[in-house]
């Protein structure tokens, strides 16, 4: 097993997280309840908005998000290739086809509103944003497009919790609804865990039925004593979180602002070290929105092999990852969707050369430092 000098992630955990979750355990209440409630209830003011709906990943949210807005057999979803798989699996959840569009360019690996508009046919129905590394999406343009042609917007903000756009709007509060994930590796962590943000009020009520098997009440209400039965009125799904992930959220949620501001500064310092090295991209350098800071990706000059470079870092003690093998070019995606291959060359030059190196919230300035040195020493052989 590697030892590492330098991880790619780490949570900040403390005895806050320890006190919170063994509140839960002393109370025997163990799955979505009060704390759960408390937890949207603060997450949705976070981000200013009316809803949020927590569930039990990100995926899910994706799914549930893509489901309650009614997207079905016959229709397109446009969204990038260069995201996680589970952006582009949530149509395929519900029968529909994806679509994928190019990124913006090699300096912004965020969706490309001129792709997205040359994507959008008569059966498109549903535009769905990925806000890459935490720097959010072109939403005014995008949103645009959405207005004109009657479409649907979802944003993937799963990197992106905290970030702002314009006049201080919290991403994920731009489109019809948000998604965010609480992953081990994510700004903030509940191990996993995810949540639905929606100013409206029918979208909220038809996400809370699809959590939990379109039950008419929960567990919690019928112990509390104010329902002693229930109907299930729609054919949803088992996608609740528990108080134990709840109670971890809402920690993490008073510490995340100042982790994203530290996430920032180590951000910064990054960039002031690494655009000295000659032929190496920095993505996303003069991005004007306020990030939330998830991802510090490099694009490594072409003639440079990856992998190479990936296993000197890591004998080195340094942990790196790639974000992201593009979705199209998956063996299922090839199989069934075979006609996307080629057609997104600005992702797949991309995904060819990105690196992520390591950023959270523990790491130090001299862990920055290292990481430069080691990565200025691979450049110069």
């Amino acid at each position: 097993m590697t030892k590492w000098r330098v991880t790619l992630a780490e949570p900040d955990l403390g005895p806050e997280e320890s006190q919170e979750v063994a509140a839960v355990l002393d109370s025997r209440w163990l799955t979505m309840g009060a704390v759960t409630q408390k937890f949207e209830e603060k997450f949705a003011a976070f981000c200013g908005v009316k809803h949020a709906i927590a569930v039990t990943n990100g995926t899910a949210a994706l799914h549930l998000a893509h489901w309650a807005l009614g997207i079905g057999h016959g229709d397109q979803v446009i969204c990038p290739s260069l995201t996680f798989v589970a952006t582009a699996n949530a149509a395929l959840y519900c029968k529909a086809t994806p679509v994928f569009a190019d990124i913006s360019g090699l300096d912004n690996f965020n969706i490309s509103p001129e792709a997205i508009r040359q994507k959008i046919t008569p059966l498109t129905r549903c535009i769905t944003v990925m806000h890459y590394g935490g720097y959010p999406c072109n939403m005014d343009a995008i949103r645009k497009i959405a207005d004109e042609h009657g479409l649907a917007l979802i944003e993937d903000a799963c990197h992106a919790v905290g970030a702002e756009y314009n006049k201080g709007k919290k991403c994920g509060a731009l489109g019809d609804i948000g998604c965010f994930s609480f992953f081990s590796n994510k700004n903030l962590v509940t191990g996993e865990g995810g949540m639905l943000v929606t100013d409206n009020d029918s979208l909220a009520q038809k996400l809370r039925l699809g959590r939990s098997h379109g039950m008419t009440t929960m567990s919690w209400d019928r112990h509390q004593g104010h329902a002693s039965s229930y109907d299930v009125i729609d054919l949803g799904f088992n996608y609740r979180i528990d108080e134990i992930r709840a109670a971890l959220g809402q920690v993490q949620l008073k510490k995340l602002e100042a982790n994203n501001r530290r996430r920032q500064i180590l951000t910064r310092r990054y960039q002031d070290q690494l655009g000295k090295l000659r032929g190496l991209g920095l993505p996303f350098r003069h991005h004007t929105a306020a990030g939330a800071f998830h991802l510090f990706p490099i694009l490594l000059p072409p003639e440079l092999n990856r992998s190479h470079f990936m296993l000197e870092m890591k004998n080195r003690g340094i942990q790196t990852s790639v974000h992201y093998p593009p979705v199209h070019r998956f063996q299922y995606y090839q199989k069934h969707f075979h006609s996307a291959a080629g057609a997104l060359p600005l992702t797949e030059e991309a995904s060819r050369r990105e690196v992520t190196l390591p950023l959270h919230p523990v790491m130090t300035m001299q862990d920055v430092d290292l990481v430069c040195q080691v990565v200025g020493d691979i450049l110069k052989r």
